[in-house]
């Protein structure tokens, strides 16, 4: 396959030119096809140069990518296929692509429930008949997790389409804690997933930043005549990477926290860190080791340290170290409490 998308919107725009045997097709034409082609489809100006047409046919002509296209020049000047038949359409997919096609199309039916990939039962029949020409349709051997109960999918694809066309929504929203249902102006930015529920990050039109659980919206309507307000006080792409979870409030900075997990728990801290920021600063003699993360404060952090139950134990901030040590004297009272059953 190409190596970009743009590449192989080029190939097909030479392809679609080459075919057409009622005109004689000089560099500077396959030139503007491309540039059209390229503007058509990603709308980037600026056109495309001859060197890199020339070296799109060259690669076309090649093996590289399985084409191995009978491009030939008539007159010095004319571009043609030597074969009338010929197209990439047709060059036939080997066992090896086959294979990554039939795991492709395995994981894509995973997402089949979710509101945004609506015609992905389309692209999947597609390329599933596509792939049973070729070979026997076989069983997927990868399993992504999922919950198929989870509620608030339904909005994904209107509030995915928001994002990319800067349009403001009308959302009615009722968080767990909240007694009445808000009625929002909402510019969304972000889309994020964590533990198979879904959050929109995005600000209301007095300008403050919110996050969204997509499970608590209870309608969504587009605003045409609202004024889409852009993010100008966070940089979406990065909000949450110095982040476990979801929760962090604009200019909420992270801290550095330290760790000891014992030996049990280490492989598998080392295998599947806890944050991209963890680093193991001590390894002791016993399998256990100390370790830091530099995270933001949330809830969910602490989720995460009490999941490790009696494996794990922070040593520092204090603070944190205090509210993990009240939590868990919370959890033994609870059990203690516990009525004993009845004989």
């Amino acid at each position: 396959m190409p190596a970009n998308k743009l590449a192989l919107i080029r190939y097909q725009a030479i392809d679609q030119c080459l075919q057409n045997r009622y005109k004689k097709w000089t560099l500077d034409d396959l030139v503007q096809a491309c540039s059209e082609a390229v503007y058509e489809y990603e709308g980037i100006r600026g056109g495309v140069s001859k060197r890199t047409v020339q070296l799109d046919i060259q690669n076309m002509r090649s093996s590289k990518f399985g084409y191995e296209a009978p491009i030939i020049v008539l007159d010095k000047k004319y571009y043609t296929y030597e074969n009338p038949q010929y197209s990439i359409r047709n060059v036939p997919v080997s066992k090896h692509d086959l294979q990554i096609l039939s795991e492709a199309v395995g994981l894509l039916k995973q997402f089949k429930n979710f509101g945004y990939y609506e015609d992905l039962g389309n692209l999947v029949s597609k390329l599933e008949a596509k792939i049973s020409k070729k070979q026997n349709e076989g069983r997927s051997f990868i399993d992504l997790e999922k919950n198929e109960q989870v509620k608030g999918l339904q909005w994904l694809d209107v509030l995915h389409k928001a994002i990319l066309q800067q349009s403001v929504l009308q959302v009615d929203y009722k968080s767990f804690k909240a007694r009445n249902t808000e009625n929002l102006n909402f510019s969304p930015y972000l889309l994020k997933e964590y533990r198979n529920r879904w959050f929109l990050l995005g600000s209301t039109s007095k300008n403050a930043v919110r996050l969204l659980a997509l499970d608590r919206i209870q309608d969504v309507k587009e605003m045409p005549a609202a004024t889409y307000i852009a993010p100008t006080k966070l940089d979406v792409q990065t909000f949450f990477d110095d982040v476990i979870g979801v929760t962090k409030a604009v200019g909420q900075q992270p801290i550095l926290i330290t760790l000891w997990a014992d030996a049990a728990s280490t492989p598998y801290l080392l295998t599947k860190p806890l944050h991209s920021s963890q680093q193991v600063t001590t390894t002791n003699p016993d399998g256990s080791v100390q370790l830091q993360i530099r995270v933001v404060w949330n809830f969910e952090l602490e989720r995460e340290i009490l999941g490790f139950g009696e494996t794990m134990r922070v040593i520092s901030p204090p603070l944190l170290a205090k509210k993990i040590r009240k939590r868990t004297q919370q959890m033994l009272q609870q059990y203690l409490q516990e009525n004993e059953p009845k004989h």
